[in-house]
This record gives C-alpha cells, sequence and structure tokens, in this order.
C-alpha cells in the first residue's frame, strides 16, 4: 500500500526538495558525550569514523570530552527515511498521473451510474 498510497510521493517531493542539501545541526540534548583517550584530540580520534559514517565534532581540539553530532547534513537524515533529491520530478509527475486517472475515473463512473441509457424494449 505505500507505493500505491498518492501521499507518498507527496511527502517525498515535498519533503526532499524542501529539506535536501542542507547542514544540520544537533541541539545540546542530542550531542554524543564521551571521554577520550590520553594524548589526542576529539578531531584526531574521530577522524576516520567521521570519514567512514559522517557527523561532525563540536570542538575538534577538545583533549578532555568530546561532543559528537551523528548528522552533519539533512541528506543522512533523508537517505534514512528512502527520502531523495533527484525524485523530485520523478513524483511531480506521478501526482500528475494520480489527478488525471481520478478525474477520468470519476467522469466514467458517473457516466456508467447516472446517465441514462436507451431501453432495449421495444415499443409496441
Amino acid at each position: 500500500m505505500y507505493r500505491i498510497n498518492p501521499f507518498t510521493y507527496f511527502v517525498d517531493g515535498f519533503v526532499g526538495t524542501a529539506l535536501s542539501n542542507a547542514p544540520a545541526t544537533c541541539s545540546d540534548n542530542e550531542f554524543v558525550f564521551f571521554k577520550l583517550p590520553n594524548g589526542s584530540t576529539c578531531g584526531e580520534y574521530l577522524k576516520s569514523y567521521i570519514y567512514m559514517a559522517g557527523g561532525f565534532v563540536q570542538d575538534p581540539s577538545a583533549t578532555d570530552e568530546c561532543r559528537f553530532c551523528q548528522i552533519s547534513e539533512t541528506n543522512t537524515f533523508l537517505s534514512g527515511v528512502s527520502i531523495s533529491f533527484a525524485n523530485r520530478w520523478r513524483n511531480f509527475g506521478l501526482m500528475w498521473v494520480f489527478i488525471v486517472f481520478n478525474v477520468f475515473s470519476a467522469i466514467g463512473l458517473y457516466w456508467l451510474a447516472r446517465v441514462p441509457k436507451k431501453s432495449k424494449v421495444k415499443k409496441e
């Protein structure tokens, strides 16, 4: 039902266009706090992890406690919910397909149910 629901394509197109390719920031309660091993900075310690998984460190030069945010751009979040900026025109087109189909279906059902048909009974 997810793929045949027109609201899916509306939300995908609207949210993908509105939120894509923007920087993301974490609020204070979204940061991950942890203590560092002796002799390293946050930037050095998490460099390979950030390269692999994304995210950012609030203060890369900190040496006692690290504040790490898991998302640095909105595309990371959007890909997690299967929304892509690249699908915006496809979604726009599919919305028009749903609209045109529903208009013709409504007209066709009205014609079948309400328009008088010729009677096949012969008058004598």
